[in-house]
């Protein structure tokens, strides 16, 4: 019988104030398991049940004489990305590229790993076979698929017995074109193949131990003369130091919890990384150069894992709601799910920082006390967008109020968050970012915005405001642009902002130019003027009501009186003098929203908060699959603190998991 997994009270709110600590992750890890096992039972009932069916036999086969083998398979890196890509979007069912064929690459090495001897039919792409945790073979030419034989034979002691380790193994791969043989040590390069390097690193007792993952199907082959695994490993040793002594209760978690990096191509500017939300503890990032980076990444993409884990377990929020959201630390608009992992990821960064300012000294303490302030103010706007504009169940607002307490504990540090200075300094720039996001991405109704130009003119009331509406993110999305950056990284030197009239009168000499309206909302903000909150968080309807109102003053003629001047201050003073009605998730009328307010949440929670958001892959029932153990497969559901009902549904939230 298939028992339910319980996640208690204190566990769950360890992990919503940031951390949980090994236990909470170890819990993460097994009820991930049990979400694996039950998609490759998904998937071998369904299209690609036939292409996936030899290699799930072989891994029950495996997992019947070497569990560890096998769940170290199931847990890694490439097993749930390959489970969700051939349940959603598996590309050929019938034209000979189905993706269930790649669990075949997945299961050679629990083969290898539990010494068991396998006969198993793996794809080649571009003359390259991917053996995932292993390494790679290349030039097999034209070939579409290989043979992998796996073949043990008796050591110097005698018959071959796995558990005693006096078996050797021997990896042969056959195509119509001749056969090859891996090295006797498959960690070791040969002539054709590229193993997979393996990252150890040590430090006080607390091991990471972490494959440079480069051998996964759908990932470039990246050229790593520059960034090889010896450079990696030495990094890491670093990293790894600075986390072990530093961040002690997090180093623990990443030890239990992280299986893999996977190398990205580098970008032009700065790191890049990522995390799949089906690949539990596997962190995606370019080379990061320096110690401090690696471990900064490490720290955030392992927030990322938490939290897609936690998800999989209890229901956060519901649909509805804003569906796209802003979130600070992102240049594009962010569904609710988003948002959350992001506010949930900078946690991460939040501890690093408040670590590094009290560390550092001269301007390494500057720079780190600055981007501590500015993470703090990150996710203190996030939490606020989420209070107004996300649909949290009960469980979503505890897990927020628990994450708020940890951001409000982290303004105790000696890094400078007390310094006026620099908090006008991140206000500003939080400022002029919201606007610069709002004319990019939000529009106003076009015809509610004509109605409060005629009432401007008439020198009535504004009345309620106009609709607006968030445009959706297509393809590749850059940052706002270097005039805005240029102009951001001023304001951690200035004193001030610019004056608010100075910065009114650049907006109506150039009103499409960007900087100017963040310029002109830091400043209205710095200075109290009324309606500050309108030309920060409606940037767009006061821009056009500026062009409207030009335009016109230039094309009618004189009217008996001189119309009102279309001063951007001016125009959104009287729009928060006067416009009335309120958005109905209950933000102030401007749809600024208010600072999040977080009260204690009661001793108990709603056990049913009712169903997740839908996810991208149908409810997965219980049901054994072919490599089933009765102690960690689960169904998934949302509880805490009580068990969870056996049929209860998952709700595998769609959720991004890049901060």
């Amino acid at each position: 019988m298939i028992g339910p997994y319980v996640l208690p009270d204190e566990v769950f709110d360890a992990l919503a104030a940031g951390e949980g600590g090994r236990p909470a992750v170890l819990l993460l890890r097994r009820a991930r398991r049990s979400r694996n096992l039950l998609l490759l039972r998904r998937a071998l009932d369904g299209p690609c049940g036939g292409a996936a069916e030899a290699a799930a036999g072989l891994l029950a086969g495996v997992e019947r004489v070497a569990p560890e083998a096998a769940r170290s398979v199931i847990d890694g890196p490439a097993f749930g990305t390959w489970a969700a890509r051939t349940l959603r979007d598996c590309p050929a069912h019938g034209r000979g590229g189905c993706a269930g064929r790649d669990l075949a690459a997945l299961t050679v090495l629990a083969a290898v790993r539990a010494a068991h001897p396998a006969r198993i039919t793996v794809p080649v792409r571009e003359g390259r076979l991917a053996l995932p945790g292993l390494g790679t073979v290349t030039g097999l030419g034209e070939a579409p698929e290989a043979l992998v034989v796996v073949e043990t034979t008796a050591g110097p002691e005698g018959f071959p017995d796995p558990s005693a380790g006096n078996c050797r193994v021997r990896v042969r791969v056959l195509t119509a074109a001749g056969e090859r043989v891996l090295p006797r040590d498959p960690s070791r390069p040969g002539h054709g193949w590229q193993p997979v390097a393996v990252l150890d690193a040590r430090h006080r007792g607390l091991t990471l131990r972490l494959p440079l993952e480069t051998a996964a199907p759908e990932l470039p082959a990246l050229d790593t003369a520059s960034a090889g695994p010896a450079a990696w490993r030495e990094l890491l040793r670093q990293a790894w130091e600075l986390l072990v002594e530093n961040h002690p209760r997090r180093a623990e978690e990443l030890a239990a919890g992280l299986n893999g990096i996977v190398p990205l191509p580098a970008p032009a500017r700065g790191v890049a990384s990522a995390t799949s939300r089906h690949a539990f503890g596997t962190v995606l990032t370019s080379w990061p150069a320096d110690p401090e980076r690696l471990a900064l990444t490490l720290l955030h993409e392992f927030q990322h894992s938490k939290l897609s884990a936690l998800t999989d377990l209890v229901t956060l929020y519901e649909p509805g709601g804003g569906p796209r959201l802003y979130a600070p630390w992102r240049p594009d608009p962010r569904p609710p799910g988003g948002l959350l992992q992001g506010i949930y990821a900078h946690l991460g960064d939040l501890a690093f920082w408040q670590d590094r300012s009290g560390r550092r000294h001269g301007p390494a303490r500057a720079d780190a006390a600055w981007r501590l302030a500015q993470t703090r103010a990150h996710v203190e706007r996030g939490l606020t967008e989420a209070a107004a504009h996300v649909r949290l169940t009960d469980l979503g607002a505890r897990f927020l109020e628990r994450l708020a307490r940890t951001v409000r504990d982290a303004e105790g540090d000696g890094g400078g968050s007390g310094d006026a200075r620099l908090a006008r300094a991140v206000a500003r720039v939080q400022a002029g970012d919201e606007a610069v996001w709002r004319l990019r991405w939000a529009a106003a109704d076009d015809a509610g915005t004509d109605r409060l130009a005629a009432l401007w003119r008439s020198g009535r009331p504004a009345g309620p405001l106009p609709a607006q509406d968030v445009r959706a993110a297509t393809g590749a999305v850059a940052g706002p642009g270097p005039e805005v950056g240029r102009w951001a990284a001023r304001q951690r030197g200035a004193e001030r902002a610019r004056p608010a009239r100075e910065a009114a009168d650049a907006v109506l000499a150039a009103p499409h130019r960007a900087q100017g309206w963040a310029e002109l909302a830091a400043a209205a903000a710095e200075e109290g003027r009324p309606g500050a909150d309108l030309l920060r968080a409606r940037t767009e309807l006061v821009r056009d009501l500026v062009l409207r109102l030009t335009a016109h003053q230039t094309a009618a003629p004189p009217d008996p009186l001189p119309p009102h001047p279309p001063d951007p201050l001016a125009l959104a003073a009287w729009l928060a003098a006067t416009a009335v009605g309120t958005d109905p998730s209950g933000t102030d009328p401007s749809g600024a929203g208010s600072p999040a307010t977080y009260e204690e949440a009661p001793a108990e929670a709603d056990p049913d908060p009712g169903p997740g958001p839908p996810g991208d892959a149908a409810d997965v029932g219980p049901g054994p699959g072919p490599a089933v153990d009765e102690g960690s497969v689960a169904s998934t559901g949302q509880n805490t603190g009580v068990s969870m009902s056996q049929n209860a549904r998952s709700p595998l939230a769609k959720t991004s998991a890049t901060g």
